[in-house]
């Protein structure tokens, strides 16, 4: 190790420089005994030289300072680029190598849940994801400089999960489809089934299939008609079967299966037909037509990557202000990022019953009773060098449609009426959703790492069943070396039944009326847990073991806790 210490004169030539060389020497030698680190004290060869090396000497009274040690410098994690181990794309990756996929495509969840174009300003930083308003950072400017890694060109890869392998089965007609997207029209088409059995618990073993057919196409009207930042987006699905948590299992707020019968067995179920225009130079997306109010609201892939979650939470797909997907309403929605890691979108959509319109096409046969005003800011980091992602969600809605009070709702008509203290009111939501990227792996896409996830939703108890819903859990990839687009997922969530529900059962139980045949007792709460391990197997074929476990079936403690287990198939034709 060489030591830098100056060298001092001779004791016989005392001197001011002799006596200033002896106290610098003398405390350095005390910081050394007293653990302070010494910029000399580390071997060279682990120094990073940062300016060519000179001899000229600096003058006290010069401007010129020389740069500071790299280890006394603070780490600038935007400066620095991610390990090259994070970033290696393995072989089979659904992910092109830009992070930004041609669409629609297998690597999008079927429900597609939120719209996506390219952008109208071709010279835009971002050609999928809108650019700020403010070229500045929001909250990320307040982190550390080892922490926030934000930079312009972050924000063009689109928040998705890789739903099936790397291209499509029938790869015979891929030049078709080349040739069709370069003229404006992209479509994809997928089957989805789900079987799951009962193996314990319950009301009744057994097995369960439901499965769902999606054709999705986008018309980029810039493309066919010279129509700058317009397009056209239009999904039709045919769902059939019956879902296993009614009468096997004994559940009526929860549904278990994604794929379950809102829409009815309906051939061609109309999901979205909508507009969608790009403006302001791709600073405000501005959609409007036919759509699922969560298609874009309180939803995340992460969340769509399981089943009794997607494409919300339980709690808000209860309500009809919320216009859960399939069920579709009139509505438009504003979205723009006020800075480069915020995210701002309101919304005005009309409610009518989840049950009316079930084919999604007699839109005049619909009873509109009201306007859902939802409004969600989100705040999306960038941490550390790896440029991991966060995604922190804060949402609200108002309905004004004035829904009966639950306290009267298993009464007969003609006492709940009469019943004093009850009365009809709007219903209120909110909702908080985090999820962080916590290691990256496979890719710099935004979907190649592990995230912990965590939620709570609130609705207002007088209106609703589920007033309260919290969940927790973790998906990760690349869980067994090799299979870096695997994803293994583990979900709890809990489910709270509203108390003006619960009181209206505790009078009704009093006064000896019955409580209903899909209601075993009064109502408190349950639990789930849900495990999944999603197998990319070849090109359009995504495999998902599925496992769940349910606590207080029917949110009494008269069903016996249920253990289902099943499979999930998504194929891209």
């Amino acid at each position: 190790m060489i030591s830098h210490r100056p060298r001092c004169p001779t004791p016989r030539r005392a001197s001011l420089r002799a006596r200033f060389c002896f106290a610098s020497t003398l405390v350095g030698l005390l910081g050394l005994k007293a653990g302070a680190p010494l910029a000399y004290a580390a071997p060279l060869t682990s120094q990073t030289p940062v300016a060519p090396v000179s001899d000229v000497i600096i003058s006290p009274n010069s401007k010129a300072r020389a740069n500071p040690p790299m280890s006394d410098r603070p780490v600038d994690a935007e400066a620095m680029g991610p390990e090259l181990s994070a970033i290696q794309r393995p072989p089979n990756t659904p992910i092109p190598p830009s992070g930004v996929p041609l669409l629609p495509t297998p690597g999008f969840a079927t429900m597609s849940f939120t719209p996506l174009m390219p952008s109208e300003d071709k010279n835009s930083a971002h050609q999928i994801e809108l650019d700020a308003l403010l070229p500045s950072e929001g909250p990320s400017a307040l982190l550390p400089p080892r922490l926030d890694a934000l930079r312009d060109s972050d924000l063009n890869d689109p928040y998705y999960v890789p739903t099936a392998g790397s291209g499509h089965l029938l790869r015979a007609i891929d030049p078709m489809r080349e040739w069709l997207r370069k003229r404006g029209f992209t479509f994809s088409f997928s089957y989805k089934g789900e079987a799951m059995g009962l193996m314990s618990g319950g009301i009744e073993k057994g097995m369960s299939y439901v499965h769902e057919l999606t054709l999705q196409a986008i018309f980029d009207l810039q493309k066919m008609a010279g129509l700058n930042g317009w397009s056209v987006h239009t999904l039709v699905m045919e769902r059939a079967g019956k879902a296993i948590q009614n009468g096997r299992v004994g559940e009526y707020y929860v549904a278990l299966q994604e794929v379950y019968s809102l829409s009815g067995n309906v051939a061609a179920h109309l999901v979205d037909f909508y507009a969608e225009k790009k403006m302001m130079q791709n600073r405000l997306d501005l959609t409007f037509g036919r759509m699922s109010l969560t298609h874009v609201f309180a939803t995340s892939p992460l969340l769509c990557s399981f089943m009794v979650t997607c494409s919300a939470p339980v709690g808000l797909k209860q309500n009809p202000a919320m216009s859960v997907y399939p069920k579709a309403t009139w509505g438009g929605r504003l979205r723009f990022r006020p800075t480069r890691d915020t995210a701002v979108q309101v919304g005005a959509y009309s409610v009518s019953a989840l049950t009316d319109n079930p084919s999604g096409w007699a839109w005049g046969a619909e009873n509109t009773t009201g306007l859902s005003l939802p409004i969600e800011f989100t705040w999306q980091p960038f941490l550390t060098r790896n440029r991991m992602p966060g995604h922190y969600v804060i949402g609200y809605a108002h309905d004004t449609t004035r829904y009966a009070d639950k306290i009267s709702s298993v009464y007969p008509a003609k006492l709940a009426d009469v019943r004093r203290g009850t009365r009809s009111a709007p219903a209120d939501m909110m909702w908080v959703e985090a999820d962080q990227m916590v290691y990256r792996l496979g890719g710099r896409n935004m979907m190649a790492g592990g995230y912990l996830m965590a939620g709570y939703v609130h609705t207002t108890p007088r209106v609703a069943n589920i007033s309260d819903q919290a969940y927790g859990g973790f998906s990760m990839v690349g869980m067994i070396p090799g299979r870096l687009t695997d994803r293994f997922g583990v979900l709890y969530s809990w489910y709270h039944v509203s108390h003006r529900r619960r009181l209206s059962q505790q009078l009704a139980q009093d006064a000896g009326l019955p409580l209903g045949s899909s209601i075993h007792g009064v109502q408190n709460s349950s639990h789930i847990i849900e495990a999944y391990y999603g197998i990319d197997a070849f090109p359009g074929i995504l495999i998902q073991p599925e496992f769940q476990y349910m606590i207080h079936p029917g949110e009494t403690h008269r069903i016996p806790n249920a253990a289902m287990a099943g499979l999930k198939l998504i194929a891209n034709l």
